[in-house]
């Protein structure tokens, strides 16, 4: 057994509530400091992390420069009570 202290190859870590992308089983996903990995130990699907700058970031409504120009214009509202109308 490895004391907190020791120094040596860092064991694998599992991730809590993580899905596995191959086999869609839950909490079997474990990462590997050492290697920059993460693997699945109930089908053995493999991945490696990306490597800093090579991730696109998806276009969505946030991200899109045109969604953040369009403006709703106001409206007023009326409000009635259903009880006195008249």
């Amino acid at each position: 057994m490895t004391s907190p202290t020791d120094n040596s190859t860092p064991r694998p870590r599992f991730i809590a509530g993580a899905v596995c992308p191959s086999c869609k089983t839950v909490d079997r996903i474990v990462v590997d400091l050492g290697s920059d990995e993460r693997r699945c130990v109930a089908c053995g699907f493999s991945e490696a992390r990306p490597q800093s700058g090579t991730e696109t970031e998806l276009a969505t409504r946030v991200t899109r420069g045109k969604s953040r120009l369009v403006e709703t214009k106001a409206e007023p509202i009326r409000l009635f009570d259903p009880d006195n109308e008249g």
